[in-house]
């Protein structure tokens, strides 16, 4: 889930997305106030490397950091590139991803390199705050690129809340007391910035969100007796914790929807008729998944429809190792997200679901 300082030019913002491609690109998410750009991608080691040193090279080339303004804190053009693990995968295999990354960015683009996270000293913290230096090149930051923070953790969800009306000073001190490093909620992180026309905007990163929900913050503003604006997810937001503002955000449902996409690709490249009207019939089926939204009954069928397509693009002769992992970390992740309630009431078809889930096998 890269982080890239470009949050207005649409043309760059477009060029990155394309750089990205080398993988799957599964959303891109800018904010203008923050002038930042989260590209969400998934795939497998080789290509989630060409793909993250494609777009730190056109962030270096593309943006400025001399000319750049925003109100969100960065060091980077090509500022923050987190290696978060999925299902199969590990921390430490993240980790060693993170380094090799990191390692080409200085060898390849000349860019200094800062490692945090997992199997680091450092955090992004001690980073921003100039208590750290560069693993690799520096002390100096590039002239124009500054440098890049590379690093393996677990998902997390970054969450912003309007604050209608509230002062800077009473919504710093609200981020204060929800730090879980304060003695606050556990997992959370929490600023607030001032976006361009003077609303307060509490910022998060839900770091256990097995503990700390989205709507456990929002109970608990609610508790305080906060007056709450707009909520805004920015990247995706996996669909067991989702609440309303994740509707068509959802991780998993977009992941689907990227498995359908590259299989609507490979039948089209085949040129004949019948392969040409599944691939129709595949990107309509990525569209309608992407929009999947938080609702139980939604949740199911998107479930369902994550499972169906791994006999289909078997069938098509277009099902790929990576395809099938896609597939079936996303109709796994939707499962996990029906609550007691809809595993009662619709027993057939969550037995029929799991039947499909078992028999799974790499393609």
């Amino acid at each position: 889930m890269p982080n890239f300082s470009e949050g207005t030019r649409t043309e760059v913002i477009a060029e990155l997305a394309g750089a990205a491609a080398h993988a799957h690109v599964i959303d891109v998410d800018a904010d203008a106030d923050h002038n930042r750009v989260v590209i969400s991608l998934v795939g497998h080691e080789p290509h989630v490397v060409k793909a993250l040193l494609a777009c730190a090279q056109v962030a270096m080339e593309r943006i400025d950091l001399r000319e750049h303004r925003g109100v969100h804190p960065r060091v980077g053009t090509a500022d923050v590139l987190p290696i978060v693990p999925l299902e199969g995968a590990s921390l430490a295999d993240a980790h060693e991803v993170a380094r090799a990354l990191g390692e080409r960015i200085w060898t390849e683009l000349n860019v200094p390199v800062y490692f945090y996270g997992h199997g680091e000293v450092n955090t992004l913290a001690d980073i921003r705050a100039g208590r750290a230096r560069p693993a690799l090149g520096g002390p100096e930051p590039h002239t124009s690129a500054g440098a890049v923070c590379v690093g393996a953790r677990h998902p997390l969800l970054a969450f912003n809340i309007i604050l209608p009306g509230m002062e800077s000073r009473d919504a710093r001190g609200l981020a204060r007391s929800l730090r879980e490093s304060a003695g606050g909620l556990r997992g959370v992180q929490a600023l607030v910035f001032e976006l361009n026309d003077g609303r307060m905007q509490l910022s998060m990163n839900l770091f256990r969100l097995d503990e700390t929900p989205p709507s456990a913050i929002v109970a608990e503003l609610e508790r305080r007796g906060v007056t709450i604006g707009s909520q805004h997810v920015i990247g995706l937001c996996p669909a067991n914790v989702a609440n309303e503002p994740a509707a068509g955000r959802l991780f998993e449902a977009r992941l689907a929807a990227a498995a359908a996409r590259r299989g609507a690709e490979l039948c089209a490249a085949r040129g004949d008729g019948e392969n040409a009207r599944l691939a129709g019939r595949l990107e309509r089926e990525a569209a309608e998944l992407a929009q999947t939204g938080v609702g139980q009954n939604a949740l199911l069928i998107a479930a369902e429809r994550a499972a169906a397509l791994v006999p289909v693009l078997r069938v098509a002769g277009v099902l790929t190792d990576e395809l099938r992992s896609m597939l079936d970390i996303a109709a796994r992740g939707l499962r996990s997200a029906l609550v007691a309630d809809t595993l009662s009431r619709h027993t057939a078809r969550v037995d029929a679901l799991d039947r499909r889930l078992a028999a799974v096998q790499p393609g």
